[in-house]
């Protein structure tokens, strides 16, 4: 069986239990809060930036993994026996870490030519946040555990990837507002009118669905527009939360009822996704019609 290293980042917000078992290297973002700098999972867990968050001054930013980061790590795979490199990214669309991982790949290769029939590296771009690439990663592991080709899981990444969706609500719109992702006016008016804007993100673009009165009504909605768009029923799927209590729970509850079968997980969102949607939040990832 090929030894095979996978290498994501933390945007993926696998929980660290996941990454140990699997032996999937994270990488950590860094990411600067009233002019300090942190490395997420590193400095602070996604709890704990959830309070971070609310008491910084200015809007966080974050930098991206640079390409040296990512050749560093492809000589420690090499060093430690492994025969091919999976990299999973964030998306293109929001972070130039695709283009340093694709450009470490071509920079190891120029210094060590002898190595292309030794060693296969494959970028995968996700297009999408949070675990709705985490979880295809574990999936991916499983794979080659179980005698598949680094190849092979590779390109059920890349397939995967071009089915994938998230719904998400933020039930604040102030960080979005910060963030520039929502107009001051459209976060005013939604506050005034107590709106919650059902959000979606394909192949790394968000877009607007659905906006609705009052936090009771954004459950409901999520699971009407997954049944809508959910290419088979019967495929697993996972919810994201923030720091409020129970609304996931409940959307879990209601998804079971409607698809027939429990979410395979609740996972928390962290800081490089809190940052735009704001602590308070609640979504779903699952599979769509193939896009391409």
């Amino acid at each position: 069986m090929t030894k095979v290293k996978f290498i994501t980042d933390s945007a993926c917000d696998l929980p660290e239990s996941d990454a140990q078992a699997y032996g999937i290297k994270v990488l950590p973002i860094p990411i600067t809060v009233d002019g300090r700098g942190y490395l997420e999972r590193v400095d602070f867990n996604s709890h704990e930036f959830y309070d971070i968050l609310k008491e910084s001054q200015a809007v966080p930013t974050t930098a991206h993994i640079t390409a040296i980061t990512y050749l560093d790590e492809y000589e420690k795979a090499f060093a430690q026996g492994a025969q091919a490199i999976i990299v999973t990214t964030i998306s293109s669309t929001g972070s130039s870490m695709f283009d340093a991982a694709s450009l470490a790949k071509n920079m190891y290769f120029d210094e060590h030519p002898e190595k292309a029939e030794s060693l296969e590296i494959f970028v995968v771009d996700s297009l999408n946040y949070t675990m709705s690439y985490g979880l295809p990663v574990i999936e991916a592991v499983k794979m080659v555990r179980e005698g598949k080709t680094a190849k092979e899981a590779a390109d059920y990444l890349t397939d995967y990837f071009t089915r994938v969706e998230i719904l998400f609500t933020p039930f604040t719109l102030e960080y979005a507002k910060k963030s520039g992702r929502i107009g001051v006016a459209a976060a005013f008016v939604g506050e005034v009118l107590g709106l919650r804007p059902v959000i979606s993100i394909i192949d790394g673009s968000m877009k607007i669905e659905d906006k609705v009165r009052g936090d009771k009504s954004v459950n409901p909605r999520i699971a009407e527009l997954v049944k809508q768009r959910m290419d088979d029923r019967k495929a697993p799927y996972l919810l994201v939360r923030g720091s409020r209590d129970g609304v996931a729970d409940e959307l879990a509850k209601v998804l079971t009822k409607e698809l027939g079968h429990p979410p395979v997980g609740i996972y928390y969102i962290g800081a490089c996704i809190a940052i735009n949607s704001g602590p308070e939040v609640v979504g779903v990832a699952y599979l769509g019609k193939k896009r391409r």
